[in-house]
């Protein structure tokens, strides 16, 4: 499969770049991504919900009223959960939500990710470029030239430029990632994906193997 490389004027420049089916066109396996961004979202989790079981909450250890006679249930302590202010059922305590998942089915979850955009034309290539200062209006340029600023998309560069993520943090529509740290997650949650040119060889070196 083989994409126009773009400038950032958005026309062509007349060079081509060839993705490899080994990585754009595979047979996408959903469960692996299903899994990828399972475990994407459960590391993201604080873990760190937390209620108040009855041996915890103040107050005090005077029985209520007396065991017999009253015509109603014995209680013996304010603390009971069926009063108001007494302790929590079953209540969420502190936990980690990590789990492990392979490389193998990470990088399985990635390729078909990156399947399902090749499938749908939703890659796009550009060559690469920098910008002078941080400016949101240089980068809200270029994403209109590419006329991709009514798509949710993600711009993924060879390595981390400092200008061209602080102009993109304001543009909530649009994430500037590194190719190292591509997610299956970030991939799945955009309509397009834009590569600048040389990230497109790191990718591939990356997954040759």
């Amino acid at each position: 499969m083989k994409l126009s490389v773009l400038n950032i004027s958005g026309k062509d420049t007349g060079k081509k770049v060839e993705l490899k089916d080994s990585i754009f066109g595979i047979e996408p396996n959903d469960h692996a991504i299903y899994l990828d961004v399972k475990q994407y979202l459960a590391n993201n989790r604080q873990g760190s919900s937390k209620t108040k079981e009855r041996s915890e909450i103040t107050g005090s250890t005077r029985k209520i009223r007396r065991q017999k006679g009253t015509g109603s249930a014995r209680v013996g302590s304010i603390k009971n959960p069926i009063f108001r202010g007494g302790g929590i059922t079953f209540g969420p305590s502190p936990r980690d939500y990590r789990f492990k998942l392979n490389k193998k089915v990470k990088r399985l979850a990635r390729k078909s990710a990156l399947s399902y955009k090749a499938k749908s034309k939703a890659i796009m290539v550009m060559e690469d470029f920098n910008l002078d200062a941080p400016k949101t209006r240089d980068y809200v340029n270029i994403v209109n030239n590419l006329k991709i600023k009514d798509n949710k998309s993600l711009l993924v560069l060879t390595e981390t430029n400092k200008n061209i993520y602080l102009s993109s943090r304001n543009f909530k529509d649009s994430k500037v990632v590194t190719v190292s740290d591509l997610t299956t997650y970030d991939i799945m949650n955009c309509s397009k994906i834009v590569f600048v040119e040389s990230s497109v060889d790191v990718l591939h070196k990356m997954y040759e193997n």
